[in-house]
């Protein structure tokens, strides 16, 4: 079965930064899209940023100049690098992506979440 699996997250203070990695549980699977998401407590789970097939990006405007996402194909990982960060930031962060395997396409696969505080 596919899963996506996360790593990165932890403790840093305004103005630090981190680097998230979300990558599928066998060599078999690839990624064709991908995005990040994130949900603070009491909030909508929200698109952060999204990468293609292609490698175009979107961001939202929150973290525009700020956070970069990233792939490396033969890696089947995807990142996101995260700069000049803000206690606004603070949220589990959730991997999101279409997958295929042996012409077999998964589509909304979600990653288990890893937890962002960003706090002095």
């Amino acid at each position: 079965q596919v899963q996506l699996v996360e790593s990165g997250g932890g403790l840093v203070q305004p103005g630090g930064s981190l680097r998230l990695s979300c990558t599928t549980s066998g060599s078999m699977f690839s990624i064709i899209s991908m995005g990040w998401y994130r949900q603070a407590p009491g909030k909508q789970r929200e698109l952060v940023a999204g990468i293609s097939s292609g490698g175009s990006t979107n961001y939202a405007d929150s973290v525009k100049g700020r956070f970069t996402i990233s792939r490396d194909n033969a890696k089947n990982t995807v990142y996101l690098q995260m700069n000049s960060l803000k206690p606004e930031d603070t949220a589990v962060y959730y991997c999101n992506a279409d997958i295929t395997s042996a012409s077999v396409r998964y589509h909304n696969v979600w990653g288990q979440g890893t937890q962002v505080t960003v706090s002095s």
